[in-house]
């Protein structure tokens, strides 16, 4: 469980595998009301969330605010800082993924930002029948998204019938991961094959192309790849810096509303209370 009521499925972020620079978690998350993520601050780090089915609220201190329904993506770069909330729009279950991207030590203490595509501006290809792909960052099948990231990320939902067969190419020198829905495919020349919440990482020698055969119709799984950082990263809660010295300083500074957290400590959502967290 995490937040207040939520069910997640962890992948990246778990004790089995702490982090995958440069991402730091993947959650696969289930909520419905009166549960959701209430006021919470970040800092080092960019949040996206991608909604799989239902609808998703979001409010932060810096005067955003969003409405998600299925297919929608929101990337927010927290960098120096931001609080927020994040709840069901309803009564409904709310089911999405939620990653976390790690900034590079010059990117942390930039300028918060916020980016949200409704899923009709989300680019997509179909390369044939039977293969639906949504191209949230990166590119695929000469397909690039708009997405501006900070951290070189590739991010693809791809939907498979059973038999149909693609491939990912994975840029060279990214490290990444493949991360199951539902189904069960075939991932890889070696076959691996993996079903729903499963996460295989990717063994890249630069430029590598990744083949994939469902064996299902409800094939349905994400690529994530980016490029590593290779910095010391110290996490604390909500809080990724480089240094034990530097998230003290993040704590000192959402405590008292300071460098990047100005307003923080008096802020409350006007979503929060919706379900009376």
């Amino acid at each position: 469980m995490d937040g207040v009521g939520a069910r997640v499925y962890r992948s990246i972020g778990s004790p089995a595998l702490k982090n995958l620079d440069p991402f730091l978690m993947l959650d696969e998350f289930d909520v419905r009301a009166p549960g959701g993520f209430p006021d919470h601050p970040h800092r080092g780090f960019e949040t996206v969330t991608y909604m799989l089915e239902g609808e998703f609220l979001h409010e932060d201190f810096k005067g955003h605010k969003g409405h998600l329904r299925a297919g929608d993506l929101q990337w927010m770069s927290a960098a120096k800082g931001i609080v927020h909330a994040e709840i069901p729009a309803n009564n409904q279950r709310a089911h999405g993924l939620q990653l976390w991207v790690n900034l590079a030590s010059k990117d942390k203490m930039s300028e918060p930002n916020y980016q949200e595509y409704p899923s009709e501006k989300v680019t997509s290809v179909t390369p044939e029948e039977g293969i639906t792909i949504k191209v949230i960052a990166g590119e695929s099948y000469g397909v690039k998204s708009p997405v501006m990231t900070r951290t070189p990320t590739m991010f693809i939902d791809v939907k498979l019938k059973k038999g149909k067969k693609m491939e990912q190419v994975i840029p060279e020198n990214y490290s990444g991961f493949i991360y199951t829905i539902s189904g069960t495919a075939l991932y890889g020349a070696d076959q691996h094959k993996s079903n729903a919440h499963h996460t295989l990482v990717l063994d890249n020698n630069g430029g590598t192309y990744i083949p994939v055969e469902s064996l299902s119709d409800d094939c349905h799984f994400v690529v994530i790849a980016g490029q590593p950082i290779g910095e010391p990263v110290v996490q604390y809660g909500p809080f990724v810096m480089n240094s034990q010295k530097e998230i003290r300083q993040a704590f000192a500074d959402y405590q008292f509303g300071q460098n990047g957290f100005e307003g923080a400590p008096e802020w409350v959502s006007a979503i929060r209370d919706k379900w009376s967290f």
